[in-house]
């Protein structure tokens, strides 16, 4: 057993210094998933790696009872979720009239790229629609785009087979992509 399961089994049982010495055992491995995402968002995000990582691990460990978290990959597959959660909302926000959204200031080189608050969006309801049909499939496109792990920590995470988690990514984004063709076209 690794000193993240050791330490999530610890907070189950009610030691209350056992949350002080989780956060810079995983901190380093949430900034990387955290730097591997924003990398691919679009230049300007005001979002930075860090502040990612504090506001999903807030919310980690203030919504989930110390208990939920079963093992190492299962905490990992829960910060992946909360950090697509943390990219939605605030792709939602910049959305809104209210933050600028009626308004367009586009850098000049920046015309040719497609909107990403818009991808974004059409990316996660056509996720949700996939998590319905076949939610292991849609966990690992969750893990890997949203989460910003390889192909081989997202089949550790999920405890399947690399070779099954790169038939499944090959599937999922075959589906993702007519699904997001369907909806950029009505």
């Amino acid at each position: 057993m690794n000193d993240v399961t050791e330490i999530l089994n610890s907070m189950a049982a009610g030691d209350p210094q056992a949350t002080e010495q989780l956060l810079p055992i995983v901190y380093n491995e949430l900034r990387q998933i955290a730097a591997r995402k924003l990398a691919s968002e679009k230049p300007g995000q005001t979002l930075q790696a860090t502040a990612l990582v504090h506001e999903a691990y807030m919310r980690l460990l203030g919504t989930k009872q110390p208990g939920e978290f079963q093992s190492r990959g299962h905490f990992f597959a829960a910060a992946a979720t909360t950090m697509r959660r943390i990219l939605i909302d605030s792709a939602r926000r910049k959305k809104t009239k209210k933050r600028g959204a009626g308004g367009r200031r586009l850098p000049l080189e920046a015309v040719a790229e497609p909107e990403r608050n818009e991808q974004l969006l059409a990316i996660d309801e056509a996720l949700q629609k996939f998590a319905e049909l076949d939610p292991d499939k849609a966990k690992l496109v969750e893990l890997r785009y949203f989460g910003g792990l390889t192909g081989e920590q997202a089949a550790a995470v999920l405890g399947i087979s690399p070779t099954t988690a790169d038939r499944y990514w090959a599937y999922a984004r075959a589906w993702l992509r007519a699904e997001i063709a369907d909806f950029s076209t009505d």
